[in-house]
């Protein structure tokens, strides 16, 4: 009767081993923070900015196959964080040592605001899990005075079998470079509470600048006369400094690390300068609530528009999966300059950038033209980082019946687009969109499915048309 047993437990194990097909296998999680970086005062003794308070969200999607599509679930299962070598906070900075004076809140040590402590079971909240609040610091266990502000979570998703689905490391960043001291710009914050003598006694510490001045990330109303904080502070500092590292934190954080980043965006490119971001708040724009757009006239197309009236960390696409899940937080669009933030991509598709291997969650390619923002998936690989000139090359073959490579060049940074028209002019598929630096680059897809007839072929760098050739389909 063993023996039998044996045979059975082999034969189960080689099928496992063949197909690939275990619970994990299929299932996915994708996490991220709500935010590219969050800041938290480090001394809350005197001056207070923000609190420690990190927002982790996550989707879990039970992946498709050829004869299925994928399903986002919340039900039937358990989503648990940690912050794997950070497993306390108190001691690493004295927030609940006045935790209830700033906040009127009696917190048990280590446990944040909203309830959560760093480790815990993440809520569901309509498609998605969460955990809001949790109250980490920049200070690992094994180092207590240099700043880590990329540290990675661990998110575990189980069934309720507690058999292990998924995981994904997701970065929880978090800074302390904050400070208007550290920056250089003040002598201590006690000087700042100084420059207050008609609305505070500087003898009465510590003070939540919130407390007056309106604050949206905090939720606070303050009051009229003292004017919104987001607008005194680049208001006030606008005839100072135009390095936003001075309170963003910061020089040695440089939270800013993305993609466009990468390509040469400054942060005035999308924000405005110090002056700008002031005056448009005494207009009537509300600070950390309305922000620069994906879709603005000199960046994306309307099809890369956020839900209306909605922020992008908020919007949702494609099958209600959110923004930042395939392509990453504000201020963190995939790939970025810091290798942890592209882990959970590089281990979901294999490479880092914006998910667009649609097998990650549909578990085969996609090849019906059906992908997000009106695009087909494609690859594009560069060539060469010399290049001269902007320009279309030989599409090859031509005529073509299956898989074509379309070599192209641009000369400068940009937002690159490719297009395949038919003869009516009507779009019929849009292959790249997505800004490169300059070089050579190739482009390949598979025409097997469009119908037999003449299309063109455009290149457009930042919405100039480039360069246009024919493509003759003939199968």
């Amino acid at each position: 009767m063993k023996w039998i047993v044996s045979i059975v437990l082999v034969l189960a194990v080689s099928i496992l081993l063949i197909t690939g097909k275990t619970a994990q296998s299929e299932y996915i999680v994708i996490a991220w923070n709500d935010l590219g970086m969050h800041c938290s005062n480090k001394d809350f003794s005197t001056l207070v900015i923000l609190p420690p308070y990190n927002n982790i969200r996550a989707q879990v999607i039970k992946k498709g196959n050829g004869s299925s599509y994928p399903q986002i679930i919340t039900t039937g299962i358990k989503v648990k964080y940690e912050i794997p070598g950070n497993t306390y906070s108190v001691g690493k900075t004295n927030f609940w040592d006045y935790a209830k004076v700033l906040f009127n809140s009696t917190l048990q040590p280590n446990i944040g605001l909203t309830g959560n402590g760093l480790s815990g079971d993440m809520k569901v909240n309509t498609n998605f899990f969460e955990a809001t609040g949790v109250p980490i610091t920049p200070y690992t266990d094994k180092d207590l005075t240099k700043e880590d502000p990329y540290q990675q979570a661990l998110i575990k998703v189980y069934d309720m079998n507690d058999n292990l689905l998924a995981t994904a490391n997701p970065v929880v960043p978090v800074s302390n470079e904050i400070s208007c001291v550290s920056s250089g710009c003040h002598t201590s914050e006690q000087q700042i509470l100084d420059n207050h003598p008609d609305e505070l006694d500087p003898n009465v510490k510590p003070v939540l600048c919130a407390k007056c001045h309106q604050s949206n990330a905090l939720g606070t109303t303050g009051n009229s006369e003292a004017q919104p904080l987001s607008y005194r502070i680049h208001s006030r500092h606008s005839t100072v400094t135009t390095d936003c590292y001075k309170c963003h934190p910061g020089p040695n954080t440089k939270c800013y690390r993305d993609a466009m980043f990468s390509l040469g965006y400054k942060c005035q490119d999308c924000h405005g300068t110090m002056a700008q971001i002031a005056s448009t708040q005494k207009n009537g724009r509300k600070a950390w609530l309305q922000e620069p757009s994906c879709s603005t006239s000199t960046c994306h197309s309307a099809n890369f528009a956020p839900e209306a009236g909605k922020l992008y960390k908020e919007s949702k696409g494609h099958g209600s999966m959110f923004c930042s899940a395939c392509h990453g937080s504000p201020h963190a669009i995939y790939p970025t300059v810091q290798p942890r933030d592209n882990d959970q991509i590089i281990a979901l598709q294999g490479f880092a950038g914006k998910i667009k291997n649609c097998s990650v969650c549909h578990g085969v390619d996609m090849i019906d033209f059906k992908g997000p923002h009106g695009f087909t998936p494609t690859s594009v690989e560069m060539q060469n980082t010399n290049s001269g000139k902007s320009e279309l090359g030989y599409i090859y073959p031509n005529p073509a019946k299956g898989n074509i490579s379309i070599p192209f060049s641009i000369n400068k940074n940009g937002l690159v687009r490719i297009l395949i028209t038919d003869s009516k002019g009507s779009q019929s598929i849009i292959l790249v969109n997505e800004q490169k630096p300059s070089g050579d680059y190739k482009s390949s897809f598979d025409v097997s499915k469009l119908p037999n007839g003449v299309y063109t072929v455009s290149l457009e760098l930042n919405r100039q048309t480039v360069t246009s050739k024919n493509l003759i389909i003939n199968k």
